[in-house]
Formats: structure tokens, sequence, C-alpha cells
């Protein structure tokens, strides 16, 4: 959802996926109800920005406000999953607040992901969704939501977070931009290392995680089904942008029967062990399997 527009904006490298108003959201999220879609995840562009990406945890923040309208709406019908991360509101684009010498900050970050985790949670949230990969955020929004009184609001933790080339396309749909040409390597993890996040994952359940996710999905089945085998909680997978806008292109010029290959894609991810998918195709997903 998108602070400051009258109508959805279109996003060109994420071909069918559209920056929403609160008003398109609430119509949209409403009609995957319909389908039969179990949960959504909302992340909030703001209009405003700055370092200490200060629109995150504001109550009346632009997330925090889709939350309460989608929990008028659709009460208990479908779960509610909020982004837990700074990137999208602070003026330099990192997932954390950040030193006077340009460094990621890990435990003054901390401190904010458990403002954002009360205020996701006080708006009506079923689940929390820490992703900015920063050492102890989920023992830190842990204690947050429980001495807030929400013991109830549950952890999906960005547990194998991997630095990958894939995310373009969502970069340009929540309009973050690095600055000074930065990158996220000292945080997220290296591609070429599956056992790093075997670790990380263990970490996030012993600090409180009641679900983690490995992200990106297609190009890390490996680690999917090694997460499957190593943890007893719920193993979500992310299908990014990047997977999802490749199928889109080649479809488009008619090298692929795209919604064909959109299905192959996810079984595989099923079939690697994820127990729930999250997914630009999820409303083609359930038509298709509605027989729509």
């Amino acid at each position: 959802m998108r602070e400051g527009i009258d109508e959805p904006q279109p996003i060109a490298s994420l071909p069918g996926v559209v920056q929403h108003t609160r008003e398109s959201l609430r119509k949209e999220v409403a009609e995957l109800a319909h389908l039969g879609v179990g949960a959504v995840i909302l992340f909030g562009v703001p209009v405003a920005k700055d370092a200490d990406g200060s629109g995150a945890s504001d109550p009346d923040g632009i997330v925090q406000v889709a939350l309460r309208d989608l929990r008028d709406d659709v009460g208990d019908s479908l779960v509610l999953m909020a982004d837990l991360c700074l990137d999208e509101y602070t003026d330099h684009g990192h997932c954390g607040l950040l030193t006077p010498s340009g460094e990621v900050d890990n435990d003054a970050t901390l401190e904010r992901y458990a403002e954002v985790a009360s205020a996701q949670a006080a708006a009506g949230a079923d689940l929390v969704a820490p992703s900015g990969m920063m050492d102890g955020q989920v023992r830190a929004i842990r204690h947050a939501l429980d001495e807030g009184g929400h013991e109830r609001v549950a952890i999906l933790a960005y547990a194998a977070k991997y630095a990958s080339a894939l995310y373009g396309p969502f970069r340009d749909a929540v309009a973050v931009e690095i600055a000074d040409g930065g990158d996220r390597r000292a945080y997220q993890q290296d591609p070429a290392n599956a056992r790093e996040a075997l670790e990380e994952l263990r970490a996030d359940v012993a600090e409180g995680a009641d679900l983690v996710m490995v992200k990106p999905a297609l190009a890390y089945l490996d680690v999917i089904a090694r997460a499957r085998a190593t943890v007893d909680v719920p193993v979500a997978a992310y299908h990014v942008s990047g997977e999802y806008a490749m199928i889109r292109a080649a479809a488009e010029r008619g090298w692929i029967d795209g919604p064909a290959v959109a299905m192959e894609h996810l079984t595989a991810i099923k079939r690697a062990g994820a127990d729930l998918i999250l997914t630009y195709l999820a409303r083609e997903a359930a038509e298709a399997l509605q027989g729509g």
C-alpha cells in the first residue's frame, strides 16, 4: 500500500502487481479472502522517510492504518501479516539504523524493531515478519510483544534471507534505494553458504520464532529442504519479485506458458518442503485451484 496516491499504481517491473491505495487494498483483500487465500502480508510505502524510519512505528503509519481497515473488513477470515523492517521508511534505504560512520547499528535497530512490532500488533496484526536479518531480532520482538500483552501475535522470522540479485523489482515496488550505492551483504547471507542458514534457523527458533522463512525460494530449494529437516516449526518460502518477474517477462514474449510455469514453480517449492509460500502469484494460483 502506498501513501498519498488516489488510484492503484502499476509497477513496471512486476506486471500485474500494483501499489494499492487504502480503498483498493481493502477491495483486493476481500476478494482474496473469498478465493480462499489464507493470509496476506502488508508492505508500506510512506510519503515521508527519515533516518530512523519513524513511519514504521507510527500508530497512524500506513501499515497500521491498513491493518485496522482489514481487521474491520475481514475479521478472522484470513491471517494478517505485517513486514517488519525499516528499509521502506528510511531515507538511506537500509534495514536498520546507521552509526555516524554509515554502518548498520544492530543493537539500536533492535529497539526500533521492538517498537514497530508493538505498533503492528496493536493495529491488529496476527503475525509480524522481521525481515532485516539483525542478530537477536526475534528475541527482542518476542519480549516486546509479550510485555505489551500481545503474547498471541506470532513471529515469522526471515531466518535464511540471502543477499540475492533477485530483489530488484521489489525495490521498485516499495521505492527503496540504498544510499551511496551500498548493499546489504553485511547483514544478509552469502548465496554460496547453505550451512550458515541452518545456524540462523536454529537460532531464531531458540529465540522464539513461530515460523521461519527462506528467501528467495526457487533458487534455494536445497535450503528449504534442509530447513524442513532441521526445525520443528513451519517453514515458509518467499517466491520473490525477480522469480515472479522472469515468468511474466518470458510469458509476454511467448517463450513459455506463463500459468503452467507459475504452477510448476509453486509445486517445486512445496515439494522441497515449504509449509507455506509467500508469492505474487497468490491470486492467480487461487483462481486456478478453484478452476476460475
